[in-house]
């Protein structure tokens, strides 16, 4: 499977998150997939840049699949990368591993809105273009 635009995390696990079975809290996977997007954004189209053009992320949904729990002294890496991206919607799967061990997988579906009218808007360009490129299109 072609990992486009591929991004990797370290996580470091808190003790905050994790529960009194202790293993990791299952919302907790929700602020690491968001920590994973920002992560993503920063490497292909910053916020600054995103606010500057007028635009914003919104996430339309989530789909979490658990598999083996995550236990505090867990190295965990997130890995992301863009399954579909179209002018106006894109989807991220990322997985939650461990030496090797899939703890757990995410789809993310979104879309960019305005700013100043909160409709939806096109894709910016430099993310539509960085897909294209690493998809070896052009």
């Amino acid at each position: 499977m072609l990992r486009v635009m591929k991004t990797v995390l370290p996580i470091r696990i808190k003790a905050y998150e994790i529960d009194a079975m202790g293993v990791v809290s299952n919302i907790v996977y929700v602020k690491w997939l968001e920590d994973a997007r920002h992560a993503f954004l920063d490497q292909y189209y910053p916020y600054e840049d995103m606010i500057a053009a007028g635009i914003s992320p919104v996430m339309m949904k989530n789909e979490i699949t658990y598999k083996k729990p995550l236990r505090i002294m867990d190295k965990p890496t997130a890995t992301l990368w863009i399954t579909r991206l179209d002018k106006m919607r894109w989807e991220i799967y990322t997985e939650f591993t461990c030496e090797e061990t899939l703890h757990c997988s995410a789809v993310q579906k979104g879309c960019f809105v305005d700013i100043n009218t909160g409709r939806p808007t096109r894709v910016p360009e430099p993310l539509m273009e960085a897909y294209i490129q690493e998809q070896g299109l052009r």
